[in-house]
């Protein structure tokens, strides 16, 4: 992995999963999901505003827009993951353009303790809900217009894997500055 690839994934990429998980996994997968707010907060709760204007790398969004994101994105999740249990059939979902979401004004500007708190009630409410689906549950899926057929495993795995991925972003723009 070239320096600038370790900059924009510095736990590696995501890799979908070859197959349904077993409880054990998505326990670990689920704490992962449970740790996220605290983690994140952790980083930022003492960082000034200009502290958060700082990048992760160059070219990519400020400490700010990355606190902002995560809710945003989480968000989505957690809604695709309901539709996927409550259609009869697997639904086709909307995609996002993630990075015009980031410049408009409220990821731009607003203090970092809202999404903070918006992402620790998310994450209570999600972590329930994913601590009480079945085996059958986890293999329900909704169809992502690039992704294709998403099973929630696969989206358990990537929304674990996400939260990481930016508290490693937030953990290295803090480190480098």
């Amino acid at each position: 992995m070239t320096g600038l690839e370790r900059e924009r994934y510095p736990i590696g990429r995501f890799e979908r999963c070859r197959g349904p998980l077993d409880r054990a996994t998505r326990s670990v997968l689920i704490n992962a999901i449970a740790r996220a707010p605290s983690d994140i907060r952790r980083l930022v709760e003492h960082l000034t505003d200009a502290q958060l204007e700082t990048r992760y790398r160059v070219d990519g969004w400020t400490i700010r827009q990355v606190v902002h994101h995560v809710p945003d994105s989480h968000m989505n999740s957690y809604v695709r993951m309901k539709l996927a249990l409550t259609e009869p059939r697997p639904p086709a979902i909307n995609a996002y353009d993630e990075g015009q979401w980031a410049e408009l004004p409220d990821a731009r500007t607003l203090p970092v303790s809202v999404s903070l708190d918006l992402l620790t009630a998310l994450h209570t409410r999600w972590v329930t809900f994913l601590r009480q689906l079945t085996d059958e549950d986890f293999s329900r899926a909704y169809i992502h217009p690039e992704l294709g057929t998403f099973p929630l495993y696969d989206a358990l795995a990537l929304y674990a894997w996400h939260g990481r991925h930016h508290t490693a972003h937030i953990a290295n723009a803090i480190r480098a500055r």
